[in-house]
């Protein structure tokens, strides 16, 4: 039995705009340190799953970008969406082709974006997780130990221990539930039996395969000509196909809601969704008055704000509390901390207003 990672990197990242833009999105971005986040996500496998094995699913307008920054990654291991359409025909594919190459493959799907600083422990939970997934018709995610009320995430309630006395084990989900308000999450993290959804997936790609035929069989019926033409020139040609016909939905909403197998290992390893700015200002070092600083800024009677200038342009702050300001060499981000999220608000208006210029 092999255990094989699919690193789901077709997304833009609207909500890092200005810095993620369509010719760059946020997985290409060196966010933390010297390496980009999807060649974190890469090699914090190393030791679990080689670069052999691992299959990169992106938009065929990053695939060039894909094999610079995955040298390690062989070719015919980047595979390439024609069109977006949300994750549930991205992990159709990558299915199809894992079904054609091993028929008993594993697949850990992994978001090529996310932050993990306790290695050794992240490992320790995905043996559990494939462990879990061996079953029959079972489906596991991997659900993160909340820190905070947060109305950023969905959640997964399960059956078992509270949180804090819970062992390093698969747990039976109870139900998925959508962002909430803040109240809401404050009731889901007294209850002690709700997880962060991490949107990490594990299981076999037959199991997944049965799945979708189950409750997705527009997906699953659109992506059989894809595993029968895996690695033939015929493939390119059945696979716009595939992507035109199958359904534009999530993994979450098309099967993990409906099936009725599926359990959730709760993590603890220091996971972030690095899903804003304000995420990032978390992760950030920062000065005795809170503030997060990169580039050339001076900050006066200023704290709690994060900066991050890209060239050599003086950035100041007088009187500023909360906010974010990044600036790249054609625009200017400057929000309130708490309101990073509706930055993919101003994408969608961009495009609106044909200024695509700046997406």
């Amino acid at each position: 039995m092999a255990t094989y990672a699919v690193i789901m990197a077709g997304g833009i990242g609207s909500r890092f705009w200005p810095a993620s833009r369509k010719a760059r999105p946020k997985q290409f971005l060196n966010v933390f340190g010297d390496a980009t986040l999807i060649q974190n996500t890469v090699a914090r496998l190393q030791g679990l799953v080689p670069p052999e094995r691992c299959l990169i699913v992106t938009h065929e307008r990053y695939v060039q970008q894909t094999k610079e920054q995955l040298p390690a990654v062989p070719e015919e291991n980047i595979l390439a969406e024609p069109i977006s359409r949300n994750t549930a025909p991205c992990i159709a594919y990558a299915g199809a082709k894992l079904q054609a190459r091993d028929k008993d493959a594993t697949m850990i799907v992994l978001p090529a974006d996310h932050m993990i600083q306790n290695v050794q422990r992240f490992h320790e939970t995905l043996h559990v997780a494939i462990e879990a997934a061996q079953a029959p018709e079972t489906l596991v995610t991997i659900g993160i130990q909340p820190t905070h009320p947060a109305t950023g995430y969905g959640y997964i309630q399960y059956d078992g221990p509270s949180i804090d006395e819970a062992a390093l084990d698969a747990y039976p989900v109870r139900t998925f539930a959508e962002k909430p308000d803040v109240a809401t999450a404050e009731r889901f993290i007294d209850s002690g039996d709700f997880l962060w959804n991490s949107g990490m997936f594990i299981w076999r790609a037959d199991t997944i395969m049965e799945q979708l035929h189950t409750h997705l069989p527009k997906a699953y019926e659109a992506f059989q000509p894809v595993r029968e033409a895996a690695d033939t020139p015929e493939e390119q040609e059945v696979l716009h196909t595939a992507f035109q016909e199958s359904p534009r939905i999530s993994i979450d909403y098309g099967v993990m809601e409906r099936a009725d197998t599926v359990r959730v290992v709760p993590g603890d390893f220091g996971w972030s969704d690095v899903g804003d700015w304000r995420a990032v200002y978390e992760l950030r070092d920062k000065d005795e008055h809170g503030n997060a600083l990169e580039g050339q800024v001076i900050v006066h009677d200023s704290s709690r704000n994060y900066v991050q200038s890209d060239d050599d342009r003086l950035v100041v702050l007088v009187g500023m509390h909360d906010t974010v300001v990044v600036e790249t060499d054609d625009a200017l981000l400057v929000c309130k901390r708490e309101s990073t999220q509706q930055v993919k608000n101003v994408v969608e208006y961009l495009h609106a207003h044909q200024l695509d210029e700046y997406t």
